[in-house]
Parts: structure tokens; sequence; C-alpha cells
């Protein structure tokens, strides 16, 4: 059995999400660990309650374990600025992952 395809709704709010997170980080985030960290997708489930937030960052083991710390504290206060600024009734949970994707085709190749 196939999954389902997403909603139009729901790549209107990923792409949204994706835009904003994006500003926030360079705008409102004031952590130096998260300055070279790009927001490259975003995944919404089927009910819209999670985000799943890809994001890119240097290839150093040890920055990567910082910049998943930092955004791990950062993700309550990022969730209410993106309520702010969507105007949403309920703002998904931020869940961040490291977008692994151009490693795997360098690698692959």
């Amino acid at each position: 059995m196939r999954g389902e395809a997403p909603s139009r709704r729901s790549i209107r709010l990923a792409d949204l999400i994706q835009r904003d997170l994006a500003m926030l980080l360079v705008e409102e985030i004031q952590d130096p660990r998260l300055e070279m960290v790009t927001i490259s997708g975003v995944k919404m489930n089927s009910d819209l309650t999670i985000a799943n937030v890809l994001y890119t960052c240097t290839d150093d083991p040890a920055r990567r374990e910082e910049i998943a710390a930092s955004l791990g504290k950062a993700k309550g206060y990022l969730r209410k600025l993106l309520g702010h600024r969507l105007k949403l009734r309920t703002v998904p949970e931020l869940r961040f992952e490291r977008d692994t994707f151009l490693e795997k085709i360098v690698y692959a190749g």
C-alpha cells in the first residue's frame, strides 16, 4: 500500500515554514553556532502537527553535534516566532534532522 501524496495545504505550509525559519535563523537567532546552517526542506506529517525540518551544515562532526544541540534548544523559541509570523492557530512541532541527501549522492558516485 502506498503512502498518501501530500496535500496542497501541507506543501504550502511546509514552504512557508521553510522560508520563515530560514529568515528567523538569520534575523532573530543570536547563536553563532547556527550561522552556517541552511534550511533545505520541510516535510509535514498528514495532520500538519509535526514539521520535520531538514538542514545542512558543516562536515565537521563536532560542529554538527553543537548545531544539533543548538537547534534543539532553539526549537521552542522558533516555534513561537513562527506562530506570530504565520498567524496559525496551532503551530506544528518542529523536529530538526540533518539533510544528508548531497552526502549520499557524492559518496554513492
